[in-house]
């Protein structure tokens, strides 16, 4: 029953994205103008900055744990809630629409290159991430079902004990490390090749 809900959680993770994916290139299409402006988003002056620019890597890693590490403790506590599922679901749909916009932009703007530059922006980092985000999104929703939910016809709260305390955290403990790897990567290793992507513009 737990692992059949499980796997329906996924399913729900990914329709919601793939709804905020196809709404932010819809956006980004419909306001074509807006977002296609010379200081707008992915602008060439700003390519030029970022191909110029000496890049502090502890710096970066300190601001991408700060930030990462923040939205996971948020995410995760209004998961707890009673508001938890459609906060969970909203969040979800953001991340789909940013990703939406953001690709669109790239190539609308670049073309083949845009791509390239989007590949190389989540590579490798992307491969720890976007299992740890997906994972802690699915802890999320197993949270808030079992808070506030019915598990075989009883109230989900029927079940809350020490037990279930110290399972979700350890899991949550295990997304924490994931994620927090990733960030490691992202910020010594991504830049990289990010050097080598921007070199075709």
């Amino acid at each position: 029953m737990i692992v059949r809900q499980g796997n329906k959680g996924g399913y729900y993770l990914l329709y919601l994205f793939m709804i905020g994916l196809f709404l932010g290139i819809l956006f980004v299409n419909i306001k074509h103008d807006v977002w296609m402006q010379e200081d707008g988003l992915l602008n060439a002056a700003m390519l030029k900055q970022m191909k110029s620019s000496e890049l502090n890597c502890n710096y970066l890693f300190g601001y991408i744990v700060r930030h990462r590490i923040f939205t996971i403790l948020i995410v995760s506590m209004i998961a707890s809630t009673i508001i938890g599922l459609p906060i969970v679901c909203g969040y979800v749909c953001y991340l789909g629409i940013s990703a939406g916009c953001i690709l669109s932009v790239a190539v609308i703007r670049y073309g083949i290159r845009g791509l390239i530059f989007m590949a190389a922006s989540i590579f490798p980092q992307g491969i720890l991430l976007i299992p740890g985000y997906f994972l802690l999104l699915l802890w999320c929703l197993d949270c808030n079902r079992r808070l506030y939910g019915k598990i075989d016809g009883m109230e989900g709260r029927f079940f809350l004990g020490k037990q279930f305390v110290l399972k979700k955290g350890i899991r949550l403990f295990g997304i924490l490390i994931i994620i927090f790897t990733g960030c490691i990567v992202e910020s010594y290793v991504n830049p990289k090749i990010m050097n080598l992507a921007l070199k075709i513009f």
